[in-house]
């Protein structure tokens, strides 16, 4: 409460009435530093989505509805929580006549739109991040160097990446693309850095100009003598002179991406010069991955399958026996994990939730809410990894000897859904929200949905939620051979238990046809399944998926793990 009256004294000095706080950094990336994460250091919000408005006699904290539950336990005695898309910030200051001030530096034009189009209110630019003034005791960190793919990594080398690049901007009269997004640099420059936990992102800005001229902005002291080597015709600036560098450009077509170029750069680049507001081309680009990525990326699911797998035989034999909490749980899978030498960090936060905290969906163990696990649970867990080279997500939902029928009844139609979503006939026309509905179907049977997307894109070895391809009620970009993306349909039920089978699938081109397949390699919970309500063809389809995950982990197991995962994989 005291950091929420510290901000609003500060209301008076710049005449305001509220201040936006939003959950991202300059950068706009998925994952932020702890030390930059200014929305949970003023709601204690800890979910990767969320936006707040801080009023001098009302809060309010947007998130979607992957949080609404999470935002009211962490955040709801002093905030109102507001679900999007079912309200927005406009709707709620409809009729307000307010000064609400922003920083330019880490808010875009578009989400301001978005947010405050409809509003009589006033947005108001302060060129300094208010909570900075309040927030004294930011945590000091290491500046861990940018690195070069190795050969064997890369799918196309970044001259052969910047070509495709500049033909395409051609075709738009582009002068300069100003390139903000940190995911796509580290996609067309083959490079990573250790900028984020979760993600390999070097945090950084890129100008490319039509005569292949670049320019790179970034702190230097991440910058080495071998990584200078690699990219001689590249000038290298520090990421402080971002600003005076983008000043002196004049009289050019430069192309910026509305979702993560500031209003701050937007503001010096309009000044001299036309703006071509595009989406970056280097999401779709990056979204269609080549035969050495989404080979090295089966590579790297195999190694995760056989961690999360034998962590599964290892929960099964030991929940009952000894003291398992969900910490301890994702703890013992995080060294599962370890003991491959490919493995290097986790790809998110992992989700370890057993019986009413399942049913929060990113929900985060902590002491405060770390429950033990019990027999009649059911416990999710969703977790993924970064490997040389690949990126993992995948999510399981176990029962603890539980045999409640309406569970297994539930459990068992989220899994149609997932088989309806992993058998979907792919056309060249195929768009994630033609697919989605198909996931929701047999939940909606009974009444029942989820409030968040089927599916979502991954990068390799980069961000693990990466678009522009999703399974979604919106999404509306065609699927193309190489892209990967997520399988999940769940169902949660507040105060009870949740539900989700999620694996990673590719778009797989054969002949002339197109088809998902497969790249998540661990059993699904048999104990879960009411066969009564499977259909041949989806009895078929388990026991195939089965075969393979048998077939291509076996000779990992021991011979103890081996009789639990002959089992686990066994027809039904």
């Amino acid at each position: 409460m005291e950091k929420i009256k510290e901000l609003k004294k500060l209301f008076i000095n710049y005449n305001l009435d509220g201040y936006i706080i939003p959950k991202n950094d300059e950068f706009f990336g998925e994952y932020i530093p702890e030390h930059k994460d200014n929305l949970k250091f003023i709601s204690n919000f800890s979910g990767s989505y969320g936006l707040a408005i801080v009023l001098k006699n009302k809060n309010y904290l947007f998130v979607d509805g992957r949080y609404t539950l999470q935002a009211k336990i962490q955040s709801g005695k002093l905030f109102k929580i507001v679900t999007i898309p079912n309200k927005f910030p406009n709707d709620i200051l409809k009729n307000k006549d307010f000064k609400i001030g922003y920083d330019p530096a880490i808010h875009t034009r578009k989400n301001l739109k978005v947010f405050f189009n409809k509003t009589n209110c006033s947005l108001i630019p302060v060129n300094k991040n208010l909570i900075s003034n309040i927030w004294k005791k930011k945590k000091k960190y290491d500046t861990k160097k940018f690195y070069t793919l190795p050969q064997k990594a890369v799918g196309e080398n970044f001259k052969l990446k910047i070509s495709k690049l500049l033909l395409i901007n051609k075709k738009k009269r582009i002068d300069f693309q100003f390139i903000t997004s940190s995911e796509n640099i580290a996609w067309v420059l083959n490079i990573r850095g250790l900028d984020t936990e979760f993600t390999p992102i070097p945090n950084s800005y890129l100008i490319v100009g039509k005569n292949r001229n670049m320019y790179l902005f970034c702190d230097l002291t991440k910058i080495t003598k071998i990584f200078k080597k690699k990219f001689k015709g590249m000038k290298i600036i520090d990421i402080k002179n971002t600003d005076i560098f983008l000043s002196k450009i004049k009289e050019k077509r430069i192309l910026i991406d509305a979702s993560t170029c500031s209003l701050r750069f937007e503001n010096i680049l309009r000044k001299n010069n036309v703006i071509a507001d595009l989406v970056d081309p280097i999401y779709y680009l990056k979204s269609i991955k080549s035969k050495k990525e989404i080979n090295n990326t089966i590579e790297s699911h195999i190694i995760d399958g056989v961690a999360l797998t034998k962590f599964l035989i290892w929960l099964k034999i030991n929940y009952s026996r000894k003291s398992i909490s969900e910490i301890t749980a994702q703890e013992k899978l995080f060294t599962f994990r370890k003991k491959n030498k490919n493995f290097k960090f986790l790809s998110f936060p992992t989700i370890s939730g057993s019986g009413p905290n399942g049913a929060i969906i990113h929900y985060k163990a902590s002491k405060e809410s770390n429950r033990k696990l019990k027999k009649g649970d059911i416990y999710l867990v969703d977790s993924g990894g970064q490997y040389n080279f690949g990126t993992t997500d995948v999510t399981r939902t176990i029962s603890l000897e539980n045999n409640n029928k309406r569970i297994k009844n539930i459990f068992t139609r989220v899994l149609k859904g997932h088989i309806a979503v992993a058998n979907f006939k792919l056309t060249n026309s195929t768009t994630g929200s033609k697919i989605d509905a198909v996931a929701r179907k047999y939940l909606k049977e009974i009444n029942l949905d989820y409030a968040h997307g089927t599916g979502h894109g991954v990068g390799y070895f980069l961000n693990v939620h990466e678009g522009p391809q999703g399974i979604s009620k919106n999404n509306k970009v065609k699927l193309r051979e190489g892209m990967i993306i997520s399988n999940e349909p769940g169902y949660y039920e507040k105060g009870k238990f949740g539900v989700r089978i999620e694996n990673l699938i590719r778009v797989k081109k054969k002949k002339r046809s197109y088809s998902f397949d497969n790249l998540t390699l661990v059993p699904i919970d048999k104990s879960l399944i009411d066969k009564k309500i499977l259909k041949k063809k989806e009895i078929e389809w388990l026991n195939e998926y089965h075969k393979k995950v048998f077939n291509k982990l076996k000779k990992f197991m021991s011979s103890s793990e081996l009789k639990i995962f002959s089992l686990q994989c066994s027809k039904i």
